[in-house]
């Protein structure tokens, strides 16, 4: 079994890359999603998280993300702080998630996964891109947040052209016709690669 990191930067449609590997059939493990679910399952880390940001980071029992993320994304030491508690967490929860897999490929979709030192070694990295502007766009679709809460994020997050040194193939998501047809090329690359016959 090999592991392919997708990354990305905000808006670049790492969920969505993810989600066309899901449906090839192959095990794939959103980052985000798992991590907001250690949030309010794992009392440990919650605990650690209302030491460090305070009880409102909780409401009813249940994670207050609005207060979080405007209590992180305006401190970058907090940032950071947030980033040490959850990480090491999802990484376990990948590794436990990977196990007993009998499936050539799984993928894994983390947005932050350079800028948080992960330590987790994997066999290929996907990097998707997209122009500034049409991320934005994106976001502000999803998220009914607003222009420069986008931005502020996208400056914590390293440039495509840094991430691009350690990645092994770069994605460009602007028109999805031609993604999937992308995509459709680099599975049969990575097979090719990894010498994988099914």
């Amino acid at each position: 079994m090999k592991t392919i990191l997708i990354t990305g930067g905000i808006g670049s449609g790492k969920s969505k890359i993810l989600s066309f590997f899901s449906k090839k059939g192959y095990p794939c493990y959103d980052s985000d999603l798992n991590a907001k679910k250690i949030l309010n399952s794992n009392q440990v880390i919650k605990n650690s998280i209302k030491k460090n940001f305070g009880n409102l980071s909780y409401k009813n029992g249940k994670l207050n993300p609005k207060y979080l993320s405007d209590v992180v994304f305006n401190n970058p030491n907090k940032l950071k702080k947030l980033n040490s508690i959850i990480h090491p967490e999802v990484q376990e929860d990948f590794k436990r998630f990977t196990n007993n897999i009998n499936k050539p490929f799984v993928f894994m979709e983390s947005a932050i996964f350079f800028e948080s030192k992960s330590n987790f070694q994997f066999d290929y990295c996907i990097l998707v891109t997209a122009p500034i502007e049409i991320r934005v766009k994106r976001t502000l679709k999803r998220d009914f947040t607003t222009t420069s809460q986008i931005m502020l994020r996208v400056s914590q997050q390293w440039s495509d052209q840094k991430k691009i040194e350690y990645s092994d193939k770069v994605i460009e998501n602007i028109n999805w016709n031609k993604t999937v047809l992308s995509l459709e090329k680099l599975l049969i690359d990575l097979k090719i690669r990894f010498n994988i016959t099914d």
